[in-house]
Formats: structure tokens, sequence, C-alpha cells
């Protein structure tokens, strides 16, 4: 098993984000991606879900929208401790040099610090955290170049 720190940096390669902010959360169950914008739209009768990665205020954001024809939605209780209905997606993430195919919930994180929030789901049996540490996989990349 690997060690990870409190916080680290991903890349999502399809959703064109390298070396993003994420919080290792161990009281959170699933992941979660900071989007806006999200919306069911209509396309030759499917349903699409639509929306844009981060916010406007990151320095990371192109204001570019993603669809995607595979989707699911359920109900998730936030950081307040209420439930709300979220899409999740499932997408590649690359940790670690490692690449795996994730799901995360997607809401409004702009009142966060961190855009992505790493939870339990993704952690077990792959990660011990260590939060005196942060940024290993980071590190790590940077490293080997």
């Amino acid at each position: 098993m690997n060690t990870i720190g409190r916080k680290d940096k991903v890349n999502l390669p399809d959703l064109a984000l390298k070396n993003i902010d994420a919080k290792i959360d161990t009281g959170a169950y699933g992941c979660t991606l900071h989007c806006h914008s999200i919306e069911l739209i209509s396309r030759d009768g499917k349903d699409i879900l639509a929306f844009k990665v981060l916010d406007p205020t990151h320095s990371l954001y192109e204001d570019k929208v993603f669809y995607f024809e595979e989707f699911s939605d359920k109900l998730v209780k936030n950081s307040g401790g209420q439930t709300e209905h979220r899409y999740t997606i499932n997408t590649p993430m690359i940790i670690f040099g490692k690449r795996r195919n994730i799901d995360f919930s997607l809401t409004n994180r702009k009142k966060m610090k961190y855009p992505i929030l790493l939870g339990r789901e993704f952690l077990t049996g792959r990660f011990i955290v260590d939060v005196t540490l942060k940024d290993l996989s980071y590190k790590d990349k940077k490293h080997k170049k």
C-alpha cells in the first residue's frame, strides 16, 4: 500500500485537468468534483449530462462544457449533514502514476478550498493516510522527470 498525505495533485485527462488539488478525506465516503452549470439535456431523445468543471474564479477554469451519456444519480449527505441529489460520472484519474476509473459526484465546491475530494471508497485497500504529509504523488512525479 502507498502512503498518501492530507492533499495531493491529480490528473483527470478526460476533463483536461492536470495537477489539480485534491483533499484526502477519510471522513467522506465517495469522491467529489467541483463543477457548475450541471444540467440534464435531451439529445435525440436521450438524456445527456452537461456541466462545466471548476468555476470562473479558479486558475485552471476553461469555460468548456463536458457531456456525458453515461452517468447516474444518487442522494448524498453533504458536509453539512444535509441530503442532496447529485449526478455521478466515471472518469479516469491519474495519481502515483496509475490510471484508475473513479466515480465522482458533481457538486459546486466553490466555497471549499479543494476542488476535488477523495474519500474512503477510493482510499480503502490502496492507501494509508499520513496527515503530516502532502503532495506525495506530485513530488514523486516531479522527481521522476
